[in-house]
């Protein structure tokens, strides 16, 4: 039972009959004096009284010692402000959901109160509390095929899950796949909240915008650990106009050596970019790799130090690497990462929904 379902029914002790005030789990009291006019001398300050005495001598006591804020919440009627518990553990708020107004006028009806004035003391349409919910032929069906592809894409929310079962030959809407996906408690946990953006003195975020394919490209490191606890290191290449990655090298060390024969393999397949941007790490600022960058005719703009927002493609992409491949995965060798951080890199390149 929950705090909307619990239910405090105040009596008095000549005609022992219900009485007073019906309360819903501190989040919001019925008066029974609205329904039935036999209540009209049971006062607020004795339903207060009654209440009060639920707690205890101990509680009381320390109610009594209290500072005046704890006084005011209490002689508001014995409720709690939004937000905080009251003395049986029930936090308040507000019936908002159409369930649990329907909750709510069910409990005033076993009081005695007709439908109708229920629905108004509650403001619950009485179409909506009549309403009873269809279940659909296809649902379980559905409701498997939501809860394979949460497994499978754990990072997925409910939008790009209807996509993926709109792939799948499902004519469904987004409204209810995230019905169920409520219903069935799937939920992608949130990440972090990011910091403010950062800006640059002329007000720009980046210095340099890609216009077309091939335009800027921009590569950075990223790293995993595998199972025994040795370090991984990932060089991670991406087309900044197009979003595509162009490679995921995955080595135990990397040097300036390894950044030449990963751009050299690059260029061959896409061609020569008008600029590749980084930051000044030492394996980025090599003189041989700028060497051979100026022979290939591609500039080479860094960012600032300790800017890393300037390079913000390949941070982005960085993140994402992060959070649907590296963190549900356990590596047992560097071959392992070698063969799933390609196969994620195609699928990224061509299967992934947007939001």
């Amino acid at each position: 039972m929950n705090r909307f379902e619990s239910i405090i029914i105040f009596r008095r002790e000549q005609n022992a009959t219900f009485d007073g005030w019906v309360y819903l789990g501190g989040c919001q009291a019925l008066n029974t004096r609205n329904i039935c006019p036999i209540y009209k001398n049971f006062t607020t300050k004795q339903a207060q009284r009654i209440w009060r005495s639920e707690a205890g001598p101990g509680e009381a006591a320390e109610r009594a010692g209290a500072g005046a804020g704890e006084l005011e919440a209490q002689a508001a009627g014995g409720r709690t402000e939004p937000g905080q518990a009251d003395s049986s553990g029930h936090c308040a708020g507000k019936l908002l959901s159409p369930e649990r107004r329907r909750t709510a006028v069910e409990h005033a009806r076993q009081c005695g109160a007709s439908e109708r004035h229920a629905c108004h003391l509650v403001h619950q349409p009485r179409g909506t509390q009549r309403y009873q919910p269809t279940q659909r032929n296809d649902e379980d069906a559905l409701t498997r095929a939501i809860i394979t592809l949460a497994d499978r894409f754990g990072r997925y929310g409910y939008r790009r899950i209807t996509i993926k079962l709109r792939e799948a030959g499902w004519n469904v809407g987004k409204d209810r796949v995230e019905r169920i996906s409520r219903r069935e408690g799937l939920k992608v946990p949130q990440k972090p909240k990011p910091r403010g953006r950062l800006w640059l003195n002329d007000g720009s975020c980046v210095r340099l915008r890609p216009e077309h394919q091939n335009h800027v490209w921009s590569y950075d490191f990223g790293s995993t650990f595998a199972h025994d606890g040795r370090t991984v290191r990932m060089l991670n290449l991406i087309d900044e106009h197009t979003r595509e990655c162009l490679a995921i090298h995955v080595r135990r060390r990397i040097n300036s050596a390894d950044l030449i024969d990963v751009l050299a393999d690059a260029m061959i397949k896409h061609g020569i970019p008008e600029y590749i941007r980084s930051d000044n790490g030492p394996e980025f600022v090599a003189k041989e790799l700028r060497k051979w960058l100026a022979r290939t005719g591609a500039a080479t703009p860094y960012i600032k130090p300790g800017s890393p927002w300037e390079n913000g493609y390949c941070e982005s992409f960085n993140s994402k690497l992060r959070d649907e491949f590296l963190n549900g995965e356990i590596f047992y060798s560097l071959k392992e990462v070698q063969i799933l951080a390609e196969r994620w890199r195609i699928y990224y390149n061509t299967e992934p929904p947007h939001s």
